[in-house]
């Protein structure tokens, strides 16, 4: 069906060297090497921009906890100003439930410990997330160069086949197949590179996130264990370029 397909798609008086008839020439094989690494490509491609939006989104949301979060006169009021799915949010929102279940609990617990592991799992749920899909990535990178590469000795087999077969290695006897062989080499990479590229880029973005993620929690667990008597200084009229520290304040 696939063969058909190309064949109804070449116009008439192309290049008889070209990706379509190489593909044409190669039979089934060739041709789903070819539709695996397109596939493979596609589907990293959705995968970078799908997380980048995600990135974006919650950096968005770290700049608006900087510049509103800390001046509210409780956690709860200060997650309301934040977007109801919100990756700070939901960590806040984890924190108060931490801190009421605590007052439930029959054996004997440190409130820190309770409170900080509360808050680590809901970190740890944020940066799973954020983590999806990456492992395809790294998978593409690896694999896909070598996927690109069953195709090329396909390629070179049918070449020395149709070389044995006609007693001599003549160009129109070996073009094709060597065409076709290059062209799943080049394919493999095309497709790898931006697949490793695309992964380095957003595991780099989601250490930064966590990082950010580390602090806020951090911060929202001092204010859970002093009352509300320590909480991050915040600059008006600037947000701070660093995760601020957390110094004593009477509570608002």
């Amino acid at each position: 069906m696939l063969t058909t397909i190309l064949a109804a798609a070449a116009p008439k008086g192309e290049n008889p060297y070209g990706l379509i008839p190489a593909l044409k020439e190669g039979g089934l094989i060739s041709q789903t090497v070819f539709a695996i690494l397109v596939l493979m490509l596609f589907v990293s491609l959705y995968i970078f921009f799908t997380k980048l939006f995600e990135q974006q989104k919650i950096i968005n949301q770290a700049k608006r906890v900087r510049s509103s979060f800390w001046t509210a006169n409780s956690l709860r009021e200060g997650a309301a100003k934040l977007e109801k799915n919100s990756a700070y949010r939901q960590i806040v929102d984890d924190g108060i439930t931490a801190q009421e279940q605590y007052k439930e609990l029959t054996d004997p617990v440190e409130a820190h410990d309770w409170l900080h592991g509360s808050l680590s799992r809901s970190e740890g749920t944020i940066n799973s997330a954020l983590g999806g899909g990456l492992a395809f990535l790294a998978t593409v990178g690896a694999t896909a160069p070598f996927i690109g590469l069953f195709g090329t000795v396909i390629g070179i087999y049918r070449a020395l086949i149709k070389i044995g077969a006609a007693g001599q290695a003549s160009i129109d006897a070996v073009a094709g197949p060597v065409g076709e062989a290059l062209i799943m080499t080049a394919l493999g990479l095309v497709v790898a590179v931006p697949a490793v590229l695309a992964y380095n880029f957003l595991q780099r973005r989601n250490k930064a996130i966590a990082e950010s993620l580390n602090a806020f929690s951090n911060d929202v667990l001092g204010y859970l264990a002093s009352d509300g008597r320590v909480r991050p200084t915040v600059k008006k009229g600037a947000a701070p370029k660093a995760a601020p520290a957390a110094t004593t304040a009477p509570r608002a």
